[in-house]
């Protein structure tokens, strides 16, 4: 074997062992990426069979008005999810963040039983009044229901939900 053929042996040697490894690294994380939709893009994607119910996501926007139903000493919570075009209703069985309000910026985490129904496993609120979680005001500015406040804080337009 002359020096140019084990060169080229070793190259390959390597070349395969880093995609084996990458391979490997990738079905590994495959079941722990969660990913985020709005309301609508869920439900359009379980309309369409990209999305399965029972598989887990984030789904985010805004608490709906009239419908966040917090019984005080109870964990079982329920309210809805809007990004002004569709409306998904949520239920959570466990200590509501205190910042969670209607009208409000939330993702929720976790599965869809039904079409319209998620069930979530974990509540994230934002943590002051400048603040949106960035997949929240994305999805939110992409509708343009949302523009960009002092600071490049997101802040809701007037008669939005």
């Amino acid at each position: 074997m002359t020096r140019k053929q084990r060169r080229f042996a070793f190259l390959a040697l390597g070349l395969t062992v880093l995609a084996a490894a990458t391979a490997l690294v990738l079905m590994a994380l495959r079941d722990t990426i969660v990913v985020f939709y709005g309301p609508k893009d869920a439900i359009s994607r379980l309309a369409s069979g990209d999305l399965k119910p029972g598989q887990r996501i984030r789904l985010g926007g805004l608490v709906a008005p009239g419908t966040l139903n917090a019984k005080t000493g109870q964990k079982e919570v329920s309210f809805a999810v809007t990004d002004g075009q569709a409306t998904v209703s949520v239920s959570y069985n466990d200590i509501l963040p205190d910042l969670i309000r209607e009208g409000q910026g939330v993702v929720a985490q976790g599965v869809f039983d039904t079409p319209d129904h998620f069930t979530a496993d974990q509540v994230l609120a934002k943590h002051d009044e400048k603040y949106m979680p960035p997949e929240v005001a994305e999805a939110l500015k992409k509708q343009g229901r949302w523009k960009e406040g002092e600071g490049g804080a997101p802040v809701p337009e007037s008669g939005a939900p």
